[in-house]
């Protein structure tokens, strides 16, 4: 069988070689065709070299890497997003996992179980790291959110722009409000959905509907 054609997105340089080094050995069965050092570089070069797996980073220099794999998944919607990361919270990995990733892997992974999680990605499969796998099956035992952080009709209108790339100022143009009443609708936007952030929050919305 070809090798399967994977890129590693990381700006971590050291980082970045060791996994390289180990992908590209002859009986890996993964050929490492391209190492990015950004999201930017990665979106300007993926298509060159039409990799079938991506190995991402979360954080990057600029864009970050949950960012980055939506990006990637409308460039390229075949291509296997893993994450590669040092980062273990709820709200990274649900993000991550809506944004396109099929897994989810810690940085302190050995090579050869990474190199066996590309291999299972590749296969339609869905590797995590056991610790990663383990607040994902916690998280689906908890109760569910109480009636009250459900979103008021005004807030859909404003996070459904939110979601479209709007500034607030373009939003209250739209909406026909001032730009303080999309303040406090986008504060409590976030109160409700637990948010500190644009992106995490029209994700979060996006995951309840």
């Amino acid at each position: 069988m070809p090798a399967i054609r994977t890129v590693i997105i990381e700006d971590h340089a050291s980082f970045a070689r060791t996994v390289e080094k180990f992908l590209r050995r002859p009986d890996s069965g993964v050929d490492c065709v391209a190492v990015y050092r950004s999201a930017e570089d990665a979106l300007a070069g993926i298509g060159q070299v039409q990799p079938d797996v991506a190995l991402v980073d979360i954080n990057l220099p600029q864009m970050n890497g949950i960012e980055c794999i939506a990006r990637l998944k409308t460039l390229c919607p075949a291509l296997v997003c893993l994450v590669l990361t040092t980062f273990d919270n709820n709200t990274m990995i649900f993000d991550a996992l809506k944004a396109g990733a099929c897994g989810y892997l810690l940085k302190r992974t050995a090579p050869a179980d990474i190199v066996a999680a590309i291999e299972q990605a590749r296969g339609g499969g869905s590797p995590m790291s056991p610790q990663i796998a383990r607040q994902v099956v916690s998280f689906f035992h908890r109760s569910p959110p109480p009636d009250e952080a459900r979103l008021s009709d005004p807030e859909h209108a404003v996070i459904e722009l939110l979601a479209g790339g709007l500034l607030y100022k373009e939003i209250a143009d739209q909406l026909g409000i001032t730009i303080d009443t999309v303040r406090r609708r986008v504060k409590s936007i976030y109160e409700k959905l637990h948010a500190h952030t644009r992106m995490e929050a029209v994700n979060k919305y996006r995951g309840l509907r």
